[in-house]
């Protein structure tokens, strides 16, 4: 029965991950024509459960990418400088959508092992009761 606590907590851990990496993936697409924003990252840690024995994963902290920004042509944007230029943002929308797509995929991953480790415990549970 701990085995099936350790998936829950190992399982939990890892769709709190995913959802912290949506997070940041809809923060850039929001930004994506923010003149001087630059793109969000984070990268996941493993960390040691000595409560439990188990190993979870863990969103480390933000990174920004640390690109040049681009420079982009438009005379009438507030921001442009004499020439005509100004910075724009390093946020590239199928980057973002191919994250956010194996974001949700990871996501679904870690639920449906959450969900069969359920499984298996109410049914041991019924075993248990006859």
């Amino acid at each position: 029965m701990a085995d099936l606590f350790s998936t829950f907590t190992i399982a939990a851990s890892g769709m709190d991950a995913q959802a912290q990496r949506m997070r940041h993936v809809a923060e850039n697409i929001a930004n994506a024509d923010t003149p001087g924003y630059r793109r969000k990252t984070i990268d996941f840690t493993a960390q040691l459960d000595r409560a439990r024995g188990v190993t979870t994963v863990a969103a480390g902290p933000v990174q920004l990418d640390r690109g040049d920004l681009p420079r982009v042509y438009d005379p009438g944007h507030a921001l442009a400088d004499e020439d005509g230029y100004y910075l724009g943002s390093t946020v590239d929308t199928m980057v973002e959508m191919a994250d956010a797509r194996e974001a949700g995929r990871s996501y679904e991953a870690n639920l449906a092992m959450f969900d069969q480790a359920r499984q298996m415990s109410q049914s041991l549970l019924d075993l248990l009761r006859r």
